[in-house]
């Protein structure tokens, strides 16, 4: 798709692709990123766009996708921001800090000895929050062998956690 094609059949979207962002993010700047990280999508495959029926329905479906990538990774963004706060609470005595700090940093080198396929699932699943879906879409794994993958590696964290912190 030449320039003058992408800019009449893809600019005139740029309105409604937009609101689309600002409806799911409720902030002007992140809408506004949003749209540019669309356009640059857009572009870079302007070359296989006229293989699609509708350039409307894959930007829109673009657009979605992009906002609730960014939608979760918010979401995990606060979550990590909610420990810090809990870890720095000033109503935690001295010793529980210590403890919780420590425990934390254990759980972290538990995963860290995971072997990667495992590592990766529970990073998808419980800190990024996706489905088993959409888990299988980017690993291209069977959803019974994603749950089975993530009963080991919680099994595997949770042994090594627990030789730990009970001196074995």
């Amino acid at each position: 798709m030449e320039l003058q094609a992408f800019k009449s059949k893809v600019l005139p979207l740029k309105d409604r692709l937009y609101r689309i962002a600002l409806g799911m993010l409720k902030s002007v700047p992140e809408a506004e990123d949003a749209l540019q990280d669309i356009m640059v999508k857009l572009w870079n495959k302007r070359e296989r766009l006229s293989e699609y029926k509708s350039i409307e329905a894959l930007s829109v479906t673009i657009t979605k996708n992009h906002c609730l990538d960014k939608i979760k990774a918010q979401k995990h963004r606060f979550h990590l921001d909610v420990q810090e706060l809990q870890m720095a609470d000033k109503n935690v005595s001295p010793d529980k800090h210590l403890e919780l700090k420590e425990n934390m940093g254990v759980m972290l080198e538990a995963f860290s000895r995971l072997p990667v396929q495992q590592r990766l699932l529970i990073m998808l699943r419980d800190v990024e929050g996706y489905s088993y879906e959409e888990i299988a879409e980017r690993t291209g794994l069977e959803i019974n062998n994603i749950r089975v993958g993530l009963s080991r590696a919680r099994k595997n964290a949770r042994e090594e956690y627990l030789k730990v912190n009970t001196y074995e």
